[in-house]
């Protein structure tokens, strides 16, 4: 079965000619942009080369969450959380955001020490967060059968519907009066006196002064058609969807051998909280040295694999004029194949140690992309190079949660405003400029 369904969004029919500001890609980061610089009065383009949150923005595993991100993201996490909760309201749609709480497992001294320093941290924003013994923690999953030393339980982290929301957040937007448009994808940029003055799609030109990249995976071969280097690679990341379970729990864990949230529907997102794929492209030799240190550090999460996608990456190396079929022409969706065994195995798991879950059956699976830095920290960025350039990217699996604050950050820098966060950890220049490359959490 092909990858889950997401709320059908209709693009627009009519091109326009102009507008102030183009957004690529139509994940929950582009729409989230998109809406913000609608509702401010800014003219936008929304432009997807498929359709809306059909790649990774409907494939993640639905967390929204502040805890265990690395201090960089911490404030944006933040800024993201005070939107989700009024975002139902202000879209007037259902994105399936509640505030369920999440509980990370201690598995070692070095886990425990981390979850320790959370509830310290969270207080500065109001958070509710605490350590949990095994008293505590049989009380929320009662019946769940793990020895469990401590445990860290933010009752301010949530969950939200992947499918639901990036649609949902896109449709404000044009409410509020964004062009969205489907199936039209950005073949490159025009430039007029050395900064953007327009983009040229598969349907025709949008003269604009600004562009937002939030293309996703798809980011660094979009960047580098414009001579802008942007180091990113990929990771195939599979989920399974369960049927309903009566009696499941509400509150997201993370444990060892299995990770899981409760869907609207009454079923569960199940996941390997370890288990990953990282295809050998040649991105993988471009940037490799900047990868080093995330490879050692993640190596025991990490599956390489040499297949078709080398050969399929390499055919792109070589460009495109904007007079024809682009890259992101020929592929609408990325839907890589899931990889059964990396989720069997974490279900089988599940099942073995909570009753609960022993009846569940498999409804669907799939997997997605996962667009990753050098250092698992976002590129949110104007790009110098490029007067008029920015880009929103590489949230390296963090992205659904903090979406709609990294859409607002990225419409702050795109207009002028002041940054509702200090943008600076999140400067493409930061790979380029001797800065020290400090790995954060994948």
């Amino acid at each position: 079965m092909p990858g889950p369904q997401v709320v059908p969004v209709q693009g627009d029919e009519a091109l326009p000619q102009t507008v102030d500001v183009v957004v690529i890609g139509g994940g929950i980061i582009g729409a989230s942009a998109a809406l913000e610089l609608a509702e401010r009065g800014i003219s936008v383009a929304l432009c997807e080369k498929g359709g809306i949150g059909q790649e990774q923005s409907s494939r993640n595993w639905g967390w929204v969450r502040i805890s265990q991100r690395d201090p960089r993201e911490v404030p944006l996490a933040a800024e993201a959380i005070r939107i989700w909760s009024g975002l139902d309201k202000r879209v007037r749609r259902d994105t399936g955001y509640r505030q369920c709480g999440i509980v990370f497992q201690s598995q070692s001294d070095r886990d425990e020490a981390s979850n320790e320093r959370w509830p310290d941290e969270l207080r500065q924003y109001q958070l509710a967060s605490q350590m949990i013994g095994q008293r505590e923690f049989s009380e929320l999953y009662p019946g769940l059968k793990l020895d469990v030393r401590s445990a860290l339980h933010t009752a301010a982290d949530g969950r939200a519907e992947p499918q639901k929301a990036a649609p949902a957040i896109a449709e404000a937007a044009r409410e509020a009066g964004a062009h969205i448009l489907t199936r039209c994808a950005v073949r490159g940029v025009e430039t007029a006196g050395g900064r953007i003055s327009g983009v040229v799609t598969e349907r025709g030109p949008i003269a604009c002064s600004s562009v937002l990249l939030a293309g996703g995976s798809w980011s660094s071969l979009f960047s580098r058609s414009l001579g802008v280097d942007l180091p990113q690679l990929k990771i195939v990341n599979t989920v399974i969807r369960t049927t309903p379970i009566e009696g499941g729990p509400e509150e997201t864990l993370f444990a060892k051998d299995f990770a899981f949230r409760r869907r609207q529907d009454g079923g569960y997102t199940v996941a390997s909280p370890s288990d990953n794929i990282a295809d050998i492209v040649p991105d993988s030799f471009r940037y490799g040295l900047k990868f080093i240190p995330a490879l050692k550090a993640e190596w025991h999460a990490m599956k390489l694999r040499l297949g078709p996608r080398f050969i399929e990456e390499a055919g792109w190396m070589k460009g495109w004029r904007l007079d024809e079929e682009s890259p992101f022409e020929r592929i609408r969706v990325m839907d890589p194949t899931p990889v059964p065994k990396l989720t069997d195995h974490a279900l089988a798991k599940l099942k073995a140690a909570y009753p609960v879950f022993a009846r569940a059956r498999i409804a669907q699976r799939w997997a997605g992309l996962i667009d990753v830095t050098p250092d698992a920290v976002p590129v949110i960025s104007p790009v110098d190079k490029v007067p008029g350039f920015f880009i929103a990217t590489g949230f390296s699996g963090h992205g659904f949660g903090i979406g709609p604050g990294a859409g607002r950050l990225a419409a702050d820098l795109v207009s002028g405003a002041t940054p509702c966060v200090d943008p600076t950890a999140f400067r493409l220049s930061r790979f380029f400029d001797g800065s020290r490359i400090e790995l954060g959490t994948l």
